[in-house]
């Protein structure tokens, strides 16, 4: 048996061991409301890996009991984030595909006197529910005979009452020191079209209760949830034993993932996309899978992440800096290297004619990754910053009179700087040195300064995109998401790109800028940023 390495993993074990079940069985069990975000993720990680760990099974299960707020885009979302994730779902299951059975059982209670129809509205049930030191106050019609309860339930299903004219509630205990046990509402009345079953239910089952019956009849063991869940159980396990489940299965719950400066919200993140605030769900600032994925973050990047943050019971938050190093150091080892030049000014050799291949390392990190040719020639582009007419102590970029070595080519010296009328650089003059080329430099000269660089006469014109967090700070005191919003988190700019770019659809490290992600959009080259090469993260 493989060795745990986390309180669920050993509870898992000691179940086996023990002789309480013969097979492992969980589920994954979002609500098509919206797009997964990286704290599903870990849920994933949980639910999908506790199962592949001990040779079990996971099941792709939709809490579909709000049909106001479900839509079939989102179900086509998760199963999309699900399979970029790499995992793979035994069964597909929906919550409403067990709604016969759900309301049957619920018919079961009425019978057995631990359901009741109740007139009260949501308002006066919440004030009635009592405090954490006082008990509830008992529903004036909890005491309606089993028949009266069947017959109104019975028409409430048939359609007779208006939303929120009736519902029907568990009868436990009005006194219990778990308010969540204090006589909750079980089924509601919801005119609304279900995404699946159309209109042929009015009434839908509440979460607490649909979730110990979908699970049971899974033939789930193990149902893992987050911690907001944990003062649930106790519901979750009285509905199963109420009902004679046998074996009922065992709700476990694990911290969320939690990152500073990211909207964990589904309701902020919808309002994001309903305002306009972002281009959708897919944008690459948002924590979405989809907005990780079309930032260019890898997959297994963020699964590493999820095994490095771990499982544990308390909660916690990890700092956005070290999801970013994590992802960094995935990206350095496999994304191939490439150049880009970002707010250009143009440096011609003065003493060079034609052109050359020159060989450019694909990616240092990786063994065997080898070289690929890029064309040098006559004019070529450098980054603006990396020229200066008036550079400040230690200044080791391109100077007039001084020198700088151009990546994997030559080194030069700036020997003269045009300038248009705004006093603004607009070209740099240079001679090379041919006995300096990279690998066979016998020049003797010293150059401490690297530049990026691309040819003028092949290089391709592209929109390069940085983004910020959309939360300006990481601290939640008493403020709420939209007085910490960056609207202002996308910055576009026009570059040069060696034509390498255009033609590989992928992530790279562009030489001294980040890492990017190019794709084609509108037939032109896009550059987005996926992480910055600066490591912030204080190991």
């Amino acid at each position: 048996m493989a060795e745990a390495t986390n309180f669920i993993e050993q509870i898992v074990e000691d179940d086996l061991a023990a002789g309480k079940i013969s097979a492992v069985q969980t589920r994954f069990p979002p609500e098509p409301n919206g797009y997964l975000h990286i704290g599903h993720a870990k849920a994933m990680f949980v639910d999908f890996g506790t199962a592949e760990k001990y040779g079990g099974k996971c099941n792709l299960f939709f809490d579909d009991t709000n049909p106001s707020k479900e839509k079939t885009e989102f179900v086509d979302a998760i199963r999309a984030d699900i399979r970029w994730m790499g995992y793979t779902w035994a069964k597909e299951v929906y919550a409403s595909d067990f709604f016969d059975t759900i309301y049957e059982y619920a018919e079961k209670l009425i019978l057995m006197g631990k359901a009741f129809v109740c007139d009260l509205s949501a308002e006066e049930i919440k004030n009635t529910r009592g405090t954490l030191t006082e008990p509830g106050v008992e529903s004036p019609y909890r005491n309606r005979t089993a028949e009266e309860n069947l017959r109104l339930f019975r028409e409430m299903k048939a359609g007779k009452y208006a939303d929120g004219e009736k519902c029907l509630r568990a009868k436990i205990d009005m006194a219990s020191p778990n308010v969540n046990l204090r006589d909750p509402v079980i089924y509601r009345i919801l005119h609304a079209e279900h995404h699946r079953t159309g209109d042929k239910w009015c009434i839908y089952p509440m979460y607490d209760y649909a979730h110990p019956i979908c699970d049971y009849l899974q033939g789930v063991t193990h149902s893992l949830c987050t911690l907001e869940f944990e003062d649930h159980r106790p519901l979750y396990d009285w509905v199963g034993i109420t009902l004679g489940f046998d074996p009922k299965p065992r709700q476990i719950e694990f911290a969320r993932l939690n990152l500073t400066n990211l909207v964990m919200s589904k309701r902020y993140l919808k309002k994001l996309v309903e305002e306009g605030a972002v281009h959708g769900w897919d944008d690459p600032r948002m924590p979405t899978l989809a907005g990780l994925r079309a930032r260019g973050i890898p997959a297994e990047a963020i699964k590493d992440f999820c095994e490095r943050a771990g499982v544990a019971k308390a909660q916690s938050e990890c700092e956005i800096s070290y999801f970013e190093a994590v992802v960094r150091e995935y990206l350095n080892a496999h994304a191939p290297r490439a150049m880009a030049v970002v707010d250009p000014i143009k440096l011609t050799l003065t003493n060079y004619e034609g052109s050359e291949d020159v060989d450019f390392e694909i990616n240092q990190m990786q063994e065997g990754a080898g070289t690929r040719k890029i064309t040098f020639g006559k004019t070529l582009y450098i980054e603006r910053g990396d020229f200066s007419l008036d550079p400040p102590p230690k200044y080791y970029r391109l100077k007039l009179g001084g020198y700088a070595r151009l990546k994997n080519a030559y080194i030069v010296r700036a020997d003269e700087a045009v300038t248009d009328e705004n006093g603004n650089v607009t070209e740099v003059k240079c001679t090379y040195f041919p006995e300096s080329r990279s690998g066979n430099d016998t020049s003797g000269i010293k150059a401490k300064g690297v530049l990026h660089w691309v040819n003028a006469e092949t290089c391709v014109d592209a929109t390069l995109k940085q983004y910020e967090h959309l939360l300006r700070d990481a601290d939640y005191a008493g403020q709420d998401f939209s007085e910490r919003m960056n609207y202002d988190s996308e910055h576009i700019f026009s570059a040069k790109a060696e034509p390498y770019l255009s033609e590989h659809a992928e992530s790279f490290q562009l030489m001294r800028t980040g890492y990017y992600r190019a794709f084609t959009e509108g037939g032109k080259l896009v550059l987005s940023e996926i992480v910055s090469l600066k490591d912030n993260f204080n190991k």
